[in-house]
């Protein structure tokens, strides 16, 4: 029997090792990290014959080294066992790369980019699920791929495999597309994923940690497009407009501004209020939805509406499915989600806004003046757009997390010093609500501009406490304010910043 190992006991790293197990394979699971909800997970997969170590590290040593290797997309590409492991020529590849293999028989549409994938891959499933297509949004959002090829491989028709098949993938043989959001990460560890449609939302620095270069982490993504069959391009994109038709002749660009600002003689755009398609050179130009059809906000969301479209349209998805899906399309979660209205503030949740340009273009999509709660783990960027931003936007910034001295310091050098070192989010949302009644602010907006590490495990436990507080916070749950500076003082905090400590909100 062959040996696989695994590294990383999260979803991807479940949903790849089960996959293995069933393609016949010895399986073993490694997870540098110990929990009583890992060591429940560990129990339940030696039930199912599938060893699993946590705290430790894969090793390669001895006689029974593994024939294949499998990474889970947080696993970085070039630590030193995966180094080790291609100079021994064991084959090592990305949970993605095995959902593939499993799958490539499926159309897929791959979405990639800095910012924005979410939401246009999430729409693009939404548009494919309307046109009556088995067609699961899966990778970085949804379900892990290796879920979908578990479902799709699933012995009898509505059989579940761990509650993880749902209506949308549990028919055997069912599956029409697969529409994978793909990271970076994931790219870096997929030799052979060739998408029939690739789209590329933008591109700024980001993840330079881990890729090291601007250019590095540019081919990892052109990668994805290169092995796609049908490419769409944000022609609005300042660095992929640059790339233009000579690096990418044959892609479908888009631009909200108009037909006269493709960079092609075929693309999508928006005049009048419409998503207007011209397939060829030649083509007439064709009204396909409205653009007010669509209920988020932002001039981002109409770029990811005009991806969304043109992918529908490369599918052969007929208009009526797009109108429809469009107009039901909530929005994501954690991505200028409308929390709740508090005595008409609005409450808006843009914790997926990890980094500068994510940040800036939330900060852009709202009502002004707004109350900005920002702060975490700060990442490597430009953030001179985000700070502009801010000065035009926002009547007041409350800084949380480890990047917050940081921060205020930027903020200082800019001239602006209505800030607030708050530390946690609990104390941010009431002071927020605060500062919004004083300064007569429509929106308090979550924007952090960080990643969320240094306070919780990921932007969705962020995203999700803000969500829980604010809720609170509507529905009359009010905290009680102690030892915390006069209003009138802190409104302008002067060089240092007010600092408010988490026992000053208590709740009440």
């Amino acid at each position: 029997m062959p040996r696989a190992s695994v590294i990383g006991l999260g979803k991807s790293g479940v949903a790849a090792a089960r996959l293995l197990k069933r393609e016949g394979w010895e399986v073993e699971l490694s997870d540098g990290n110990t929990s009583e909800t890992l060591l429940q997970q560990q129990q339940k997969l030696a039930a199912e014959q599938i060893t699993v170590k946590l705290g430790q590290s894969l090793e390669l040593n001895g006689a029974n080294l593994p024939q294949l290797i499998v990474v889970s997309p947080g696993v970085p590409w070039d630590i030193p066992v995966l180094v080790e492991a291609r100079q021994l020529g064991i084959e090592t590849i990305g949970e993605m790369e095995l959902a593939w293999r499993n799958l490539q028989f499926v159309p897929w549409v791959g979405i990639t980019g800095t910012n924005g994938k979410t939401t246009t891959t999430a729409l693009i499933a939404a548009i494919f699920q309307a046109a009556e297509l088995d067609a699961p949004a899966c990778g970085n959002i949804g379900y892990a791929a290796c879920e979908v090829a578990l479902c799709q491989g699933a012995g009898g028709a509505g059989e579940k495999l761990d509650n993880s098949c749902t209506d949308a993938i549990n028919r055997v043989s069912s599956l029409d597309w697969v529409i994978a959001e793909v990271s970076s990460y994931q790219v870096e560890s997929c030799s052979s994923l060739a998408p029939r449609i690739g789209v590329w939302t933008t591109f700024t620095p980001d993840h330079l940690s881990r890729h090291k270069t601007l250019e590095n982490y540019y081919n990892i993504k052109a990668k994805l497009l290169r092995q796609s069959e049908l490419q769409v391009f944000n022609g609005d994109d300042a660095y992929l407009r640059q790339q233009g038709l000579s690096n990418w002749p044959d892609a479908y660009w888009t631009s909200v501004k108009g037909k006269d600002f493709l960079i092609s003689e075929k693309g999508f755009y928006i005049e009048d209020d419409w998503v207007v398609e011209k397939l060829t050179a030649t083509s007439a130009p064709e009204p396909i939805v409205k653009v007010s059809t669509l209920r988020m906000v932002g001039e981002h969301n109409q770029q990811n509406l005009l991806m969304a479209v043109a992918t529908a349209r490369l599918a052969g998805i007929n208009r009526n499915a797009i109108a429809l899906a469009i107009r039901e399309f909530p929005g994501v979660a954690h991505r200028l989600e409308h929390i709740c209205t508090w005595e008409g503030i609005d409450f808006i949740n843009d914790s997926k806004a990890t980094n500068y340009d994510a940040a800036e273009v939330g900060l852009a999509s709202v009502k002004s003046p707004a109350i900005l709660i920002a702060g975490g783990e700060a990442k490597a960027g430009d953030d001179t757009g985000w700070l502009a931003q801010i000065q035009t936007k926002a009547a007041a910034v409350l800084l949380i997390g480890s990047a917050a001295p940081a921060f205020a310091k930027r903020l200082q050098e800019v001239g602006n010093y209505t800030y607030h070192i708050v530390e946690t989010m609990e104390i941010a949302v009431p002071r927020a609500a605060e500062l919004a009644k004083e300064y007569q602010a429509p929106v308090v907006l979550l924007s952090p501009a960080c990643a969320s590490f240094d306070q919780y495990p990921n932007f969705e436990v962020r995203g999700d406490r803000f969500r829980q507080l604010c809720l609170a916070w509507a529905s009359g749950g009010k905290y009680t304010r102690r030892e915390i500076p006069d209003a009138e003082n802190s409104a302008s905090v002067g060089s240092s910043g007010s600092r408010l400590r988490s026992e000053d909100y208590r709740k009440s």
